[in-house]
């Protein structure tokens, strides 16, 4: 289904625009260190590391959707330790609680008075772990502090650091005891994205050295939290020209328009493409998007979003 659906993306990106060849770019120096950095420990999953990056430039959460063992969790950690950034994990189960992510209200026998106290969501970047096993009630807690970056408790509203991004994992539905996330919440995923297994060389490699992974703790911080604020504030001033937001437009439409799909891109949807394309063209070492900005991104934005 899913290839089905990236296959009717891919015809509607193609059939409105053809690719400029004449653009040359270059990835930016910082953002090359720090995919780098990441590659140190994670072989052979350049793509998957971009894409990752883009979203996180775009200031939008990832869905990582693939089978136990490829190195989703891994690669949340090491997002996170290269950025200089907290880092909080949280293990899905079906007795989760919505306040064991967002937090409660408790008494303080010592003060006397009834605090705050957060929950792990409170951190730049959040690892909801396996997220389709636990039950809907719980996920949608964390889905609503995604959309707002901020929770509510007691009638009081505690804003999330920033940057703020929830990478969530999650096992293929045909796994026994998940809760399928519905569109609607899948729809606050800026991208869905799928590890993969590695190739036979670096498998072989990863076999050779009698480890999934490398070493976690080796790896040094590239950027401070200042800077990647101004990284994402800097993508926000890419320009994207009226007719490459008609072609966003046109492509949202005619998913709504096919009579093979059931479920179109929402107007979210399309501005959540918007968003990826600017950060795809902050990150090739443009200030202006190009049509391939909007091709490569549809699908790992789009694709999740509607249902065939």
């Amino acid at each position: 289904m899913c290839s089905l659906v990236g296959a009717h993306l891919r015809y509607y990106v193609q059939h409105f625009r053809r690719t400029d060849n004449r653009v040359t770019t270059r990835i930016r120096p910082e953002i090359e260190k720090l995919q780098q950095n990441i590659e140190l420990v994670i072989k052979g999953k350049s793509e998957v590391i971009k894409s990752l990056l883009i979203g996180f430039l775009a200031q939008g959460h990832i869905l990582l959707e693939d089978v136990p063992g490829v190195g989703k969790t891994t690669l949340a950690q090491l997002l996170a330790r290269s950025l200089n950034l907290s880092f909080s994990r949280i293990q899905f189960t079906s007795d989760l609680l919505p306040s064991d992510i967002i937090g409660a209200v408790i008494y303080n026998q010592s003060h006397q008075e009834f605090e705050f106290k957060p929950g792990p969501i409170f951190a730049n970047i959040v690892l909801a772990d396996e997220i389709n096993r636990t039950t809907p009630k719980t996920q949608s807690a964390l889905l609503e502090a995604m959309n707002s970056a901020q929770v509510s408790v007691d009638k009081h509203t505690y804003d999330l650091p920033q940057p703020f991004m929830v990478i969530a994992t999650q096992n293929p539905i045909e796994f026994h005891g998940t809760f399928p996330l519905p569109k609607s919440q899948m729809d606050r995923f800026l991208m869905r994205l799928q590890v993969g297994y590695p190739d036979i060389e670096d498998e072989v490699r990863i076999l050779r050295e009698q480890r999934e992974v490398g070493n976690i703790e080796s790896v040094q911080p590239v950027m401070d939290i200042e800077e990647v604020r101004e990284l994402q504030r800097r993508v926000l001033a890419v320009e994207i020209d009226d007719e490459l937001l008609l072609y966003i437009a046109r492509i949202a439409a005619a998913t709504r328009q096919s009579q093979l799909l059931r479920l179109g891109v929402s107007t979210r949807g399309a501005l959540a493409l918007r968003r990826a394309a600017q950060a795809r063209a902050f990150y090739e070492g443009r200030d202006y998007c190009i049509p391939d900005d909007i091709k490569m991104m549809a699908v790992p934005v789009l694709a999740h979003r509607v249902e065939a």
